[in-house]
Formats: C-alpha cells, sequence, structure tokens
C-alpha cells in the first residue's frame, strides 16, 4: 500500500514525539528501581488506568478480536474470556487490594512476604521468576508477529513482516529502555488519547456506510445474537464457506461445552491473581491498596467502550464491502490480515495517518509495558539478590537497561520462529497460564501451602505447559489446560504436604497485613489470642456478588457499542438498562465500601 506524504509526515510525527517524551522524563525515571519500575509509587490511579488499559489495546490483539468478531459475530464477546477478560474484574473487587498491601516491587518478592526467608521461599522465588521471564518472551513474541505482519501491509518500504518489527520495536525500546515507567506511562498516555480517538472515528464510519439491511444480506441467521445453545449454530455456507472450517478448526462448535471450560478456567486463572507482568506493576505503583482497587476498576471503563467501537466498525465494513476479496481467498482466508485489509479499503488520508499511528501506539504501549515489566526481575530478583545487593541505586537502573535489552533479543528471536499470532495468544492464555493458576490459588487462600508447594507447583506446570502440547499435537490449547493444570496441582499439593508449614510468625505477618478471606482458620485464633481487637475478613459473600455483577457490567460494557455500531436498537436499550442497574449496584456495594488503608 501506497501511503500519503500527509499520513507518513504523521506517523514520524508520532514516532518523534514519543521518542523524545521517553527521553525527557528518563532523569525522573533514573533515581532508584523504585522510580524506575513504579515510577516512585506517585502517579495516580486514573493514569495508571488508563496507562493499563493502554497496554492492554494491543494491535495484535485488535487483530485478533476484528477477525473473531468477523466469524463469530456478538458471539465474539465471549472469547476474550479465554485470558480471561474479566481478571480485572476480581482484581478490582479484592485482589488488587490485597496484592498492594504487600508493599514490594515484583511479584518474586512478594514471595517472601508469604513464605519468609527460607529454602522454599528460595525456590519459590526462582520459579516465579523464570514463569515471569517465559511468559514475557512469549508476549513479546506475540507482539512482534502481529506488528510484522501489520505493518508489512500498510507502511511503504519493500521489507519483509519480520524487519518492519525488528525495526518498531527498536524504536520502541529507545524510550522505554532509557525512561521506565514514567516514559512508559506518560506515553501510554498520550498513545490511548489517540487510539480512542481513532477507535470513535472508524465507529462513525461504519454506521455512516453500512446500514442494517446491507449487513443483515452478509451474516448467517445467529450472528447478531449474544447468546447460544448447545450448538453454536452459525451457519455461513452460501455466505462464506471457508469460515465453516475456521469454526470447526477452532473447535467451538459445542459452544457450551467450550464457554464452560472457558468459565472454569477463567475463574481459576482469576483467583490466582494477576501474573507477574505489566498489570501486576501497575497495581503495585498505586499510592494505596484503594487506590489499586479503583485503577483495576477503571481499565474496564476507559478500554472497552472505544475499542469495541473499532472492533465493530472493522467488522461491518469489511463484511459488507471486502466479501469478494475475502472469496477470492479461497479455503485459506488470512483472517488475521482482515483488519489491515479493512484499513486500505475505508480509512481516507490524514484520518489513516492518525489510526495508524494510534494502532502503532497500541503496539508500542503493550510492547513498552512488557519490556519495562520483564527487566526487573532480573534485577531486583536475581542481580540484586545473588550478586550485587549493596550497589548504588544508578548501578542497578544501568542494569535495568542490560536486562531490558537481552528480554527484547530472546523475545525477538522467538518471534521469528513463531507462526502465527493465534498460535501464541493461545498458549500464552491456555497453555502457559494453566502451569501459573493451583500454585498461586493455593497461596491465597490456604495457610498450609507453602513455599516447596509454590515451587513444586511452578516448576511442574511450567515443565507441563511446554511439553504437552508436544506430546499431543492435536489437542487444543484450551482442552490442554486441565491436563496441565492436574499436573501443577499436584506438584503442589505433594510438595506442601510432604515438607513443614511456613514459619507461624511469617504466616501471622502476612494474615494481619493483607487481610485474606478463605482456609486461615488456624492462624486467625492465633492472631486474635495476641490483638483481640483484629477483625477478619468477612467479604467473601459481598466479593463473590460483586465480581458476579461485575461481569455482567464489564460484558455490557463490551457490546454496547458493538450495538451502537450495528444499529441494533432493541440491544442498546437492553444494555443500557442493564449497565445501569449494575452501576448502581457495584456504587453502593464495592466503590462505597472501599477501605483506606
Amino acid at each position: 500500500m501506497k501511503l500519503s506524504a500527509i499520513d507518513i509526515g504523521i506517523i514520524l510525527a508520532y514516532f518523534a514525539v514519543t521518542i523524545i517524551i521517553g527521553f525527557y522524563v528518563s532523569k525522573r525515571a533514573s533515581k532508584n528501581l523504585d522510580s524506575y519500575f513504579l515510577g516512585g509509587k506517585t502517579l495516580p490511579w486514573y493514569v495508571l488506568g488508563v496507562s493499563n488499559a493502554s497496554g492492554m489495546f494491543d494491535i495484535t490483539g485488535t487483530m485478533w478480536l476484528v477477525y473473531a468478531c468477523v466469524v463469530y459475530g456478538l458471539k465474539s464477546v465471549w472469547l476474550p474470556w479465554l485470558w480471561p477478560v474479566f481478571n480485572q474484574i476480581f482484581m478490582m473487587v479484592f485482589l488488587s487490594i490485597w496484592l498492594r498491601r504487600s508493599n514490594v516491587l515484583t511479584g518474586a518478592a512478594w514471595l517472601a512476604t508469604r513464605f519468609g526467608k527460607g529454602r522454599d521461599t528460595e525456590l519459590a522465588h526462582i520459579s516465579v521468576v523464570v514463569f515471569a521471564l517465559v511468559s514475557a518472551v512469549g508476549f513479546l513474541a506475540y507482539a512482534f508477529k502481529g506488528i510484522g505482519k501489520f505493518a508489512a501491509i500498510f507502511l511503504p518500504w519493500d521489507i519483509s513482516p519480520d524487519m518492519y518489527a525488528l525495526i518498531i520495536m527498536g524504536l520502541t525500546a529507545m524510550y522505554a529502555v532509557k525512561g521506565g515507567m514514567f516514559s512508559v506511562v506518560i506515553t501510554e498516555v498520550m498513545q490511548f488519547v489517540i487510539m480512542t480517538l481513532a477507535s470513535v472515528a472508524v465507529g462513525i464510519i461504519a454506521i455512516m456506510r453500512v446500514s442494517p439491511d446491507m449487513l443483515a444480506k452478509v451474516i448467517p441467521a445467529g450472528w447478531k445474537s449474544l447468546w447460544f445453545g448447545w450448538q453454536l449454530d452459525l451457519n455461513w455456507t452460501g455466505i462464506l464457506d471457508s469460515v465453516n472450517d475456521k469454526i470447526a478448526q477452532d473447535g467451538y462448535s459445542l459452544f457450551a461445552v467450550f464457554f464452560m471450560m472457558m468459565l472454569f478456567k477463567g475463574v481459576l486463572v482469576s483467583l490466582a491473581g494477576p501474573a507477574p507482568n505489566y498489570d501486576m506493576q501497575r497495581v503495585l505503583a498505586t499510592k494505596s491498596p484503594r487506590e489499586a482497587g479503583l485503577m483495576s476498576g477503571f481499565v474496564n471503563v476507559v478500554l472497552l467502550f472505544p475499542r469495541y467501537l473499532m472492533v465493530m466498525g472493522f467488522t461491518i465494513l469489511t463484511l459488507v464491502f471486502l466479501k469478494p476479496e475475502l472469496q477470492a481467498m479461497g479455503t485459506n482466508i488470512d483472517f488475521e490480515a482482515i483488519l489491515p485489509l479493512a484499513i486500505t479499503k475505508f480509512i481516507p488520508v490524514g484520518l489513516m495517518g492518525i489510526l495508524l499511528a494510534g494502532l502503532l501506539a497500541a503496539f508500542m504501549s503493550t510492547f513498552a509495558a512488557t519490556l519495562n515489566a520483564a527487566p526487573a526481575y532480573i534485577v531486583n530478583d536475581i542481580y540484586k539478590r545473588y550478586f550485587n545487593a549493596n550497589a548504588e541505586p544508578r548501578k542497578y537502573v544501568y542494569m535495568s537497561y542490560v536486562a531490558s535489552l537481552l528480554v527484547l533479543v530472546v523475545g525477538i528471536a522467538f518471534g521469528f520462529v513463531v507462526e502465527s499470532i493465534n498460535q501464541v495468544m493461545l498458549w500464552i492464555v491456555s497453555a502457559l497460564w494453566g502451569g501459573y493458576t493451583a500454585a498461586n490459588v493455593l497461596k491465597w487462600y490456604w495457610w498450609r501451602f507453602n513455599g516447596y508447594g509454590y515451587f513444586w507447583g511452578m516448576v511442574s506446570g511450567i515443565a507441563a505447559a511446554l511439553t504437552v502440547p508436544r506430546i499431543f499435537p492435536n489437542l487444543s490449547e484450551l482442552n490442554a489446560f486441565p491436563i496441565i493444570l492436574i499436573v501443577s496441582t499436584a506438584g503442589s499439593f505433594l510438595g506442601c504436604l510432604f515438607t513443614k508449614p511456613t514459619e507461624e510468625s511469617v504466616l501471622k505477618k502476612f494474615y494481619t497485613s493483607v487481610r485474606p478471606w478463605g482456609f486461615w482458620k488456624p492462624i486467625y485464633e492465633k492472631v486474635i489470642q495476641e490483638n483481640h481487637d483484629f477483625k477478619k475478613n468477612t467479604d467473601f459473600k459481598r466479593d463473590t456478588f460483586n465480581i458476579a455483577i461485575g461481569m455482567i457490567w464489564q460484558v455490557t460494557l463490551t457490546v454496547l457499542p458493538m450495538f451502537f455500531v450495528i444499529k441494533e436498537t432493541k440491544g442498546i436499550i437492553i444494555s443500557t438498562i442493564v449497565l445501569g442497574i449494575t452501576s448502581v449496584i457495584l456504587k453502593k456495594n464495592w466503590y462505597d465500601k472501599l477501605q483506606n488503608d
């Protein structure tokens, strides 16, 4: 595609401004590790919320969402539960609050507050560092594949997708590495504004160009319905026949079974708390536990509405106007190319530059956030802990530069060998998270769980995540999750029950500071003997109710912009009513009851 001089100028100006901002704030970020990785815990919660949302508004994920919406229609709303997206509700209601009370720098450092300072904690510490680095490399490979495929279509130079990815990741790394979290957050806020403007523009274009009658002619029955039965019941025969093959290949035909497995997996993963990535980093960077909960809640508000205006906008433009191009691909439709194809056809000069800058910003924000989070584990949890505990603060910052470049090189190397976006995404959300789940659920809710249990649960889980897909190559990633979960759970219990419990003093300190609910009765009885004024956490029922309401609230925030774009009046009215009711309930039963620690 040949971009106009105006569009190229907008994109180059965006890159220049972003890099300048990153270098401008680098002095503030280079004071110490706390400043470099957490912004000195001085950033407002709503700024961190926008930053977190910007990191989740990634270009690769948006390409996948457009594909899902084209194929599955409104039912595609449920597919992001694979991540699961509703983990933000669990975090908003209680887990961000619990995590922030620990007052540490990384997830690995958190383990000392839970398990103490024995050998078992050292082993647990190593296992979570390994997981953090493996997942970071996976996310960087995922980003590499998406940005390369996207850039090769739009940018004017005749080079390979992998080379484009290499160049753009290198430019982004310049400010992310130099400026630390300050530059990442500040540029992410700017990037989110650009992405929101672009999303609204795409939604408006789709509303103006596509009528309900035009859409009805190119979609199967049930495409505009959010609901489903035992079967998916979407038949594309006579419209776009090859889509039926894609649905069968994805394994979603028995949608009720798929949905139940996805919900089961999603709840367990959500109960485990945030993975050691940029999401956890934003929580730890807030000023207080209350602000941590507010930040996680705010992510849902600012992320979902604009993103799904864009997703549904490109979806209906593609279905109505690009059907011949899709049919011409035959049985090998490249669904990951739908978003770039739609942009080339429907976005005018000037707006094209803004949109591409916005989508590049989406990539850069996710990439920069991941690149800023991962080195914290190398520097704080390996170098400082085991090799140089008393270095000057700036020495650690310089080592962070080196660690960032190391993670970047390894992530790019894996990106070169990955075949598709979907392949990496499914491995991360199903296989890898299957290995993470068991140990990280037990650490919050069961007093008897110790560092050895955590270590063996994580090691067996990561090993299973890496080997099960090779042993059973025809097994889908979601179906592999229970196998990996069983292996990890067995490792967790065996490692725990054959070793001594964590020291009582450590458990009491953790319980009184974090105040979790769950199976903590023996520790509560010890604490209450020493502190008669201590009040245990009795919010389990309220938190569970708020999670259920919050999940409904999140779904309505997702479908409302989609109904707007396709002009479904009934859906708009019902969604607005449900959104209003759930918002009032959350206001009274969650927001008003957030505690100031």
